[in-house]
């Protein structure tokens, strides 16, 4: 019997819900998961009276209501402590980068929505997102070359990466130019085995679950 629920919205699309989905993979919690068709914009109709705010990811464990990524990241750290560094300045600073990107890169979102299945080389580079993926390829420039990688804070993935993870889907989608150390985090980051699975289960969305915005951006 599952100890609870993730509810999440649907993986082709739902850059949270990858978030608070690998949390829950790596902390091996015990919970069913719930795929909801999502509408393309903030709150679903769908989710309506099933998460407090109508939003993904919502997590429910043993008595638990959890909801926000970074929020379900730092529970499931509670049963899974190497989801943050142990030395207490990398701590420290995991947490800084992940909660930057909690709020931060706007620009990045609007111009470069997360789809796991389709890639649009070229396209969508906006002033505003160039800005942040600059942003961005320094915190993982300034990562890896402390930690030696393949990952920001070693050879595990953090909370940290959890929260750039979407990131790292927008970048293999819409391709914008970046480094060498960008291109290797980016694949090593695809190629772990939770986020091969996401992707594989990402494939598999019903037809009538995808969206125009998505599939063919103007």
């Amino acid at each position: 019997m599952p100890e609870g629920r993730l509810v999440i919205g649907t993986k082709r699309y739902s850059s949270w819900s990858l978030r608070g989905w690998l949390a829950v993979q790596i902390a091996g919690l015990d919970v069913e998961e719930q795929v909801f068709k999502l509408a393309g914009t903030g709150a679903s109709p769908a989710l309506e009276g099933v998460t407090p705010t109508g939003l993904v990811p919502y997590l429910e464990h043993r008595g638990a209501r959890v909801w926000e990524s970074l929020s379900i990241i730092e529970y499931c750290a509670e049963h899974h402590a190497a989801l943050w560094p142990t030395d207490r300045v990398a701590r420290a600073h995991a947490r800084s980068v992940a909660a930057e990107m909690q709020g931060g890169f706007r620009e990045l979102r609007m111009a470069m929505p997360y789809n796991a299945g389709r890639d649009f080389p070229g396209q969508r580079r906006t002033p505003g997102a160039l800005a942040d993926i600059a942003r961005i390829e320094a915190i993982w420039a300034e990562c890896l070359a402390a930690s030696r990688g393949p990952f920001l804070f070693g050879a595990e993935l953090t909370g940290a990466d959890v929260m750039y993870a979407p990131v790292v889907g927008r970048f293999l989608t819409w391709q914008p130019e970046l480094t060498a150390k960008t291109h290797a985090y980016c694949a090593a980051v695809r190629t772990h085995p939770l986020v091969v699975r996401w992707y594989a289960e990402a494939a598999a969305t019903p037809a009538d679950w995808l969206l125009e915005k998505y599939e063919n951006p103007a």
